[in-house]
């Protein structure tokens, strides 16, 4: 296995992670009755479950949105870089800064960190940008 897809796998136990850092809350401060529900809008009063939660639930329910679109664009390049046998030190380089600011931007956005989550963002974006511009050079 590369260290891409290493660092790929890792991302979604993070993914995992995130899910269980905002469920746990979100259940403590709604109750089963909303959070199993089929969330018809008159059983929720009009509201989203993210609506209806505290600020820092509804800012790991955002946390873990960002993960997945950036998941995405990440998985992407991990599977160009692997499928076209180009992995190599700055791609591997990549990958880990594309993971540490993804594990960083968990904690800067639950705690509402300005301007701090948005470069942390930048970080991982921008590793993930450089491993596709690497994949056609």
């Amino acid at each position: 296995m590369t260290p891409e897809l290493t660092v790929l796998c890792l991302a979604a136990l993070l993914q995992v992670g995130q899910y269980v850092l905002m469920a746990v809350p979100a259940n403590l401060e709604l109750g089963p009755g909303k959070t199993l529900s089929p969330r018809d809008p008159q059983r929720m009063g009009g509201k989203t479950l993210q609506e209806q939660v505290s600020p820092r639930t509804g800012r790991l329910f955002r946390a873990l949105n960002n993960h997945f679109e950036g998941l995405i664009l990440f998985s992407i390049a991990v599977m160009v870089i692997t499928l076209s046998g180009q992995s190599g030190p700055l791609t591997t380089a990549c990958a880990w800064v594309y993971l540490a600011a993804r594990v960083a931007y968990v904690p800067a956005y639950a705690f509402g960190l300005t301007p701090w989550r948005s470069l942390i963002w930048m970080a991982g974006f921008g590793a993930t940008t450089l491993m596709l511009v690497a994949a056609l050079i």
